[in-house]
């Protein structure tokens, strides 16, 4: 459990009014049993305010608040909408209007006069055949489930740029404490130098080295205090205020939900193919309205004239067709322009899953290298690095070895403390883009894939 100042105040506070409530004469046990539980609510939520946050928290959070998730969802009632709608037939037209009035002579104006002036009333329908406006409404399902794909594309963006500002500052922060403590060490080597000095065993030189090294430290922690709070700012854009809280130990990155032997299965479910194929299937459906649009709809109008007293009214029937008679040049010119647009997108997309799948095996094998090295540093570099700066603590304590030796020693560590972290953060940075090509559901669809499955 991680408690903070701030939650032992609220448990203080909390406690004192239980105690003045229970106190009150008015209080009788059923109302103090209802403020004890929302008080003590009120305790365990400042207790949880200070727990450590966890990378997927953070990605879960980053997801929660994201509008751009918003934006995709209304995105895709609006395709479902408009598939609904595109499956109606059109609305008829009512019609109205005066016919064969005259304009001049006796009669001129008179709607009643002249036999063949008629006022007209009429409604006209055009049938859309139902298997375009079954088209119609599949090609706006096919954008709906397209947007759906950009919508993963957007949650699997989400939580790899979460991962990588998580990690971010995790790493900076775990450098600046590696700085802090070089600079604790820097005092004390001060403080030995001018003791060996006031003794009679040192020089002068030793103290300014001591001191320049000091300087330069702190500088050092300067930068780094800079990337710390730019790591949480970043950090913050995503998961918002709790991005400040401390930071709790990172997952295991020694392996990823992707198989190195099966790249091209994995990665046909990746976000983007799966948006480009969405395309394909919309660019598909384009044609298939094409050919659809090579059979004519049809159009019937009724109408109505009423004419003068002295005359007959009249109801009128008509039936209208569209003649194609240039269907070379129109009809089949569209489907040859649909056609070449389907075989495009199919075209962008075999492309784009070559190019994943290359890009994907470069930052496999960068990943698995980082951990090999990795391994490597803490298993020799450091250790040595180690020995040498006791060893020359030794030697310097004995009067054998003067204190640039001891200081050049103990940079040698750091530094070589400070490369595996870096190399730490540019792997796990690298971790996090493989891990999260395809959104993480909780369901874990892909295998799980180790490094070490690769490794002698």
């Amino acid at each position: 459990m991680f408690f903070s100042f701030n939650a032992s105040i609220a448990a203080r506070r909390c406690i004192y009014l239980i105690s003045r409530l229970i106190s009150h004469p008015i209080m009788n046990c059923v109302g103090t049993a209802v403020v004890a539980s929302v008080v003590g609510t009120h305790f365990f939520n400042a207790q949880a305010a200070d727990k450590p946050l966890t990378l997927a928290e953070a990605q879960r959070l980053a997801v929660a608040r994201s509008r751009q998730l918003h934006a995709q969802d209304l995105s895709i009632i609006a395709s479902r909408e408009m598939a609904i709608a595109a499956g109606q037939l059109p609305d008829p037209v009512l019609k109205l209007g005066i016919d064969n009035l005259p304009v001049n002579g006796p009669d001129r104006g008179s709607l009643t006069s002249d036999f063949m002036t008629m006022r007209r009333i009429g409604i006209m329908q055009e049938f859309t055949r139902g298997d375009k406006r079954r088209l119609r409404a599949e090609r706006y399902d096919r954008a709906a489930d397209k947007s759906l794909a950009e919508k993963a594309v957007v949650i699997a963006a989400i939580q790899r740029d979460t991962a990588i500002a998580w990690l971010a500052r995790l790493y900076a922060e775990r450098m600046a404490a590696v700085i802090a403590e070089q600079a604790l060490q820097a005092r004390l080597e001060i403080e030995a130098a001018e003791g060996s000095y006031r003794a009679g065993r040192g020089s002068q030189a030793d103290i300014f080295a001591a001191r320049s090294v000091l300087a330069m430290v702190d500088d050092r922690n300067s930068d780094m205090q800079r990337k710390v709070r730019s790591a949480k700012t970043m950090l913050a854009r995503w998961s918002g205020d709790v991005a400040e809280l401390p930071l709790a130990e990172p997952p295991r990155m020694d392996g990823v939900r992707l198989d190195s032997t099966a790249l091209d299965a994995s990665l046909v479910h990746h976000p983007q193919i799966e948006a480009l194929s969405r395309q394909a299937e919309m660019a598909e459906a384009d044609v298939k309205l094409a050919d659809a649009n090579k059979k004519s709809d049809w159009t019937l109008e009724l109408s109505y004239q009423q004419r003068g007293p002295a005359y007959s009214n009249m109801l009128s029937i008509g039936l209208s067709l569209p003649f194609q008679w240039d269907q070379k040049n129109r009809q089949e010119r569209e489907l040859s322009a649909r056609l070449a647009t389907a075989e495009q997108a199919k075209a962008e997309r075999d492309d784009a899953l070559r190019a994943h799948i290359a890009e994907t095996r470069v930052m496999m094998e960068e990943w698995q290298n980082g951990l090999e090295r990795i391994a490597r540093y803490e298993r020799e570099l450091i250790p040595f690095a180690m020995e040498r700066t006791q060893a020359s603590l030794g030697a310097y304590r004995g009067g054998k070895s003067s204190l640039t030796d001891l200081l050049s020693a103990r940079r040698n560590e750091i530094e070589l403390r400070l490369q595996t972290l870096q190399l730490q953060a540019d792997t796990a940075r690298l971790w996090a883009q493989l891990n999260f090509l395809i959104p993480d559901d909780g369901a874990g669809r892909l295998a799980t894939h180790s490094a070490h499955q690769d490794m002698p």
